[in-house]
């Protein structure tokens, strides 16, 4: 079978690869330089001069990404090697929050709630007695509840420490707009999961290396090393169906899959002139939510590599990254902003404030990278487009339907489940 896989991100190297190892002939065509999509590698020059390998946004994952981890392995990324593992850690600068063991599930839970620092016994009991609800609902909810309607009874102090972090980093929507049903699925996995190997569900992965060493730049090599073709700079302007399969670009294939992002799918599936209306009026009704990345230098080595912050209207950072402990220099820190609208310019001054309010004062800003359609909405009774767009055509990535939010690991196990049901 002669397959295109269109979009070199997570999704379309990880269906690439799953497609060659089956045994298919692959082409894989990305209208950038570079691979890795929203999950990608960006050259940075530092004011000394120095040049910098960086992202174009900073990126967590966790023990219960079994899907992508089990990739990564497969292409000889070993994970061990590239990402630091930490238990799921929710401290903020005082020393406040939450701090989970390096026990089994769903004990490491359990403890970390009873020991949450700064947090009252009304706290505690709340946080436990709502985790013990869902639990014997099976992490089921009205599908029009949202997670502010979900986490009703929780005292102000476990919505802003633990709630609200855990949903804008997972979600990428604010609680009150976020999808309780979606939400529930990520505690699910996250919280009370098993992980990938001798990691659990809960423990946070962050990358120890840039983004483009993690995953995409093995990817391409292991596929030119197998014979397929990968094509960089190439966008591609036409697909349509042809005899029993399709024309990309004029070239013939059986089949075709779309891992690029919803807006590009839905330029190719409108050109081709199928029928597949319903498929296109879900892909436009998708509204995407920003993440911005502020890289300053001068920073004081922090007590974490992970740090969340308090935030506000005015102090929009939601986390704070010491990049010296994940392999970078020293005195580089990112400041991670989930779901902001904010110009860059005004963005970064309000980091800054909100750094200097913090006591880390003398920050020099480096970069700031602003994704502006980083994510899809996760709102309450969303319906996301389906996997099949048509004979032989099909959709994957992280907005196609699925039981996750718009995560690396939701965009692999979509492209695995597309490649699985090519035919």
């Amino acid at each position: 079978m002669r397959l295109a896989v269109i979009g070199a991100g997570w999704a379309g190297l990880a269906a690439a690869v799953a497609a060659t190892r089956d045994g298919r002939q692959v082409t894989l065509f990305e209208s950038s330089r570079v691979l890795g999509g929203r999950a990608r590698s960006l050259p940075l020059a530092l004011p000394d001069g120095s040049q910098l390998v960086l992202d174009n946004g900073q990126h967590i994952m966790i023990g219960a990404y079994t899907a992508t981890l089990q990739l990564m392995h497969d292409i000889g990324v070993d994970p061990a090697q590239v990402l630091l593992r930490l238990p799921l850690t929710l401290r903020f600068p005082d020393g406040d929050g939450l701090a989970l063991p390096h026990w089994p599930a769903p004990l490491d839970a359990a403890w970390g709630i009873a020991s949450a620092r700064g947090w009252s016994v009304r706290d505690k009991t709340s946080m436990l007695a709502a985790s013990l609800r869902w639990q014997l609902a099976r992490f089921r909810c009205d599908p029009s509840a949202t997670v502010t309607r979900l986490c009703e009874g929780l005292t102000p102090r476990v919505m802003e420490q633990l709630i609200e972090p855990l949903c804008v980093s997972a979600l990428n929507t604010p609680a009150a707009r976020s999808s309780g049903e979606v939400f529930l699925r990520v505690v699910r996995d996250a919280l009370f999961g098993k992980g990938h190997g001798f990691w659990g569900g809960s423990n946070l992965l962050l990358p120890k290396v840039d983004l483009g060493r993690l995953f995409p730049h093995a990817a391409g090599q292991w596929l030119a090393g197998r014979g397929a073709r990968v094509l960089t700079g190439r966008r591609v302007q036409q697909i349509g169906p042809h005899a029993s399969g399709w024309l990309v670009d004029g070239e013939p294939f059986d089949a075709v899959l779309l891992a690029c992002p919803p807006w590009e799918a839905e330029r190719l599936v409108h050109a081709a002139a199928i029928e597949a209306g319903e498929w296109l009026r879900r892909a436009a009704a998708l509204t995407h939510e920003a993440i911005a990345t502020v890289y300053v230098t001068g920073g004081p080595r922090l007590p974490l590599p992970m740090l969340a912050l308090h935030s506000n209207e005015s102090a929009p950072a939601q986390f704070a990254f010491d990049r010296s402990q994940l392999g970078g220099p020293q005195g580089l820190l990112a400041f991670v902003v989930s779901a902001s609208p904010r110009e860059r310019d005004i963005l970064q001054q309000q980091v800054l404030a909100q750094a200097a309010a913090l006591g880390w004062s003398g920050l020099i800003p480096v970069q700031t990278v602003v994704e502006r359609r980083a994510t899809f909405a996760s709102v309450p009774g969303l319906l996301r487009p389906a996997m099949q767009v048509g004979p032989g055509l099909l959709a994957c990535g992280d907005y196609v339907d699925g039981p996750y939010p718009a995560t690396i690991e939701g965009a692999v196990r979509s492209a695995l489940l597309a490649v699985a049901s090519v035919r």
